[in-house]
């Protein structure tokens, strides 16, 4: 076990598990995932690893028939797993938070229904909030459904959807003006649908289209895509919850926990591009000896080293806080914003290590240069954080002038 990114204080449950899913991304994952990346391919047997890791249901609770595992240990499987290759801890993770909203907040029949073969990975969650025009201003949707007896109708075109093609069940933030009186503010006429659909593109079910894949810079082999709704009926039992004008608070409670997912798939990343840097500079001679013995790439790696270590324990302190119970959203954000910055540095020092061959699809670290830069707009940019971060920070240093 590498010297770095350690965590004190796991049971033995907790070693296990995440010992188990380190040996997976070791034979199962790395050897294959820069060849499957370059082809933008799905990783159907890694996925069918996965279900049979049981990783699917890690954190729906036991009665549902998952492991009923921490944040915290689901956490450091993600960052295991982004180690070997950040797209597929993105197919596991709009799965999870799916499921995480329908335990926090759903009907028991809902619970009843969907968590089961959630867990199971036979019913594979995405959800959906952002729209081509809005980017990170959420209150400004414009999708919206329509009562229509015990349906609702939904129209409107969303954006960005991780899982989009290979998922079974979407959860839809629209808007819903029903009982909300003019003037209401926009966060309190939102409501999230729960969509079933076939896997796939083109219509999935009539009124709802997938129309194909987004072309990306990395983050490639998980599928990104739109998702149109024309006349879409939903049955009024699928309203997430059963009452309409909660999405957005349900939606902000699984970005919260998306956001400890997102700094452990930087601390992944980074912790990879340390090892490729680490390794390749101990390799690479130049004026008689290795680069690892110059002072250059010495400083490099100490740099290195110090920011996985940091980040690390960011997003554990992060997953902890929520584990117990309390308002994360702080240490949440600080973590996304640190972990994700630090894994853009770490695998830019990595690239600089490796010279011209960082620019050859031929390494690794070629990979994780295209993917890095995901994670500084994912689940709320940088940007974004910062504003949670400022404005929690004057919530709890109030000045009493």
């Amino acid at each position: 076990m590498a010297r770095l990114a350690q965590t004190a204080g796991l049971t033995d449950v907790q070693q296990e598990i995440v010992s188990t899913v380190r040996d997976f991304v070791d034979k199962e994952i790395i050897p294959v995932a820069t060849e499957l990346e370059h082809r933008d391919e799905y990783p159907q047997a890694i996925v069918d690893g996965l279900k049979e890791l049981g990783l699917f249901g890690l954190m729906i609770p036991e009665e549902y028939g998952g492991l009923g595992e921490s944040l915290l240990t689901y956490a450091l499987c993600v960052e295991e797993i982004a180690r070997g290759w950040m797209s597929v801890s993105g197919i596991i993770n709009t799965h999870f938070i799916v499921a995480y909203m329908l335990k926090q907040h759903g009907t028991q029949e809902q619970k009843d229904y969907f968590l089961p073969k959630m867990a199971l990975g036979d019913i594979r969650g995405a959800f959906s909030m952002s729209e081509p025009a809005l980017g990170s201003d959420v209150s400004a949707i414009t999708s919206k459904a329509v009562r229509d007896g015990d349906e609702y109708v939904l129209s409107g075109q969303k954006m960005w959807l991780t899982n989009g093609g290979t998922s079974s069940l979407v959860a839809v933030l629209v808007r819903t003006d029903e009982g909300h009186p003019e003037g209401t503010a926009p966060h309190k006429s939102m409501t999230t649908f729960l969509v079933e659909k076939e896997p796939g593109f083109g219509e999935v079910r009539p009124g709802l289209t997938i129309p194909g894949k987004i072309e990306k810079m990395g983050y490639k082999g998980v599928d990104t895509t739109e998702l149109i709704m024309d006349g879409l009926r939903v049955p009024a039992d699928r309203i997430l919850g059963g009452t309409t004008g909660r999405g957005f608070y349900q939606m902000m409670d699984g970005v919260e926990v998306g956001r400890v997912n997102v700094a452990a798939r930087g601390c992944g990343v980074a912790q990879r591009a340390f090892e490729l840097g680490v390794r390749y500079a101990q390799q690479r001679h130049t004026f008689g000896k290795p680069i690892a013995q110059h002072q250059a790439i010495q400083f490099k790696l100490a740099e290195m080293a110090t920011k996985v270590e940091a980040a690390h324990a960011m997003m554990v302190n992060a997953a902890r806080k929520k584990d117990s119970g309390q308002r994360n959203d702080l240490e949440a954000g600080m973590a996304k914003y640190l972990a994700s910055e630090y894994c853009k540095e770490v695998v830019e020092d990595a690239f600089r290590i490796h010279g011209g061959y960082g620019f050859s699809k031929e390494y690794e670290i070629e990979r994780l240069y295209r993917e890095a830069p995901m994670l500084l707009i994912g689940e709320g940019t940088a940007e974004i954080q910062k504003m949670i971060i400022g404005r929690r920070l004057l919530e709890e240093y109030r000045f009493q002038g």
